[in-house]
């Protein structure tokens, strides 16, 4: 009888590795553009493709669907959706609440190490406010870095979840040129904040980052 469990057991457990692994594979796409906004995606499609039955293929899209990538209409065709500006303004706000939540913690439980390879990471970021530089990516890298160091396991999981529909949202999204020095100004303190421990201003900075 432990055998059959644990035999049913290691069953559950690979196709939920396998149902991972094409919602990895599914939305990396997206999030690339390789499957634009109206893109039509079939299950059948996708299972012959990685070789798979299509059950872990709707099970990836479904999650997919929850994240808001997708539209799923059942027994049709599942459809890659629109990045439209309400989608970006909610995405930005969403990102702001989590950062704040990120920089609480992780800012007052890191090492002095830690907060020293974090102004780094800062002043990377600082250098991308321009028209033409990929903000998501340096805020992506000093927000992941946060919740790193949240040692908050719940935390770390939302936003790991979270990251493929925040990094196709806002991949395109710039700061406003009219805000470039403001912007800069928000990035010092918050550094500042980070090397002195102070979390609750890096809360209130993270989440002022993104105009929350």
């Amino acid at each position: 009888m432990k055998s059959r469990t644990n035999s049913m057991k290691t069953m559950r457990e690979g196709k939920q590795l396998l149902a991972e692994e094409v919602f990895q594979h599914i939305g990396a796409q997206i999030v690339d553009g390789e499957l634009p906004p109206g893109h039509r995606i079939r299950d059948v499609d996708v299972a012959e493709e990685l070789h798979v039955s299509r059950t872990p293929v709707r099970e990836a899209l479904q999650r997919l669907e929850r994240l808001g990538l997708v539209t799923m209409y059942p027994s049709r065709y599942t459809e890659v959706t629109a990045v439209s500006p309400e989608v970006v303004e909610q995405t930005l706000e969403f990102a702001g609440y989590q950062a704040g939540m990120a920089a609480r913690m992780g800012v007052a439980r890191m090492s002095p190490e830690e907060r020293h390879r974090l102004a780094e990471l800062i002043d990377e970021m600082s250098r991308g406010v321009s028209p033409h530089d990929h903000v998501f990516e340096s805020r992506w890298a000093v927000f992941a870095f946060l919740s790193g160091r949240s040692r908050n396991a719940q935390h770390q999981f939302l936003l790991n979840d979270a990251s493929m529909a925040l990094a196709r949202n806002l991949r395109a999204w710039r700061v406003p040129a009219a805000d470039h020095e403001r912007m800069l100004g928000i990035y010092r303190d918050f550094r500042e904040a980070v090397l002195t421990a102070d979390a609750d201003r890096a809360e209130r900075l993270a989440r002022a980052m993104h105009y929350v």
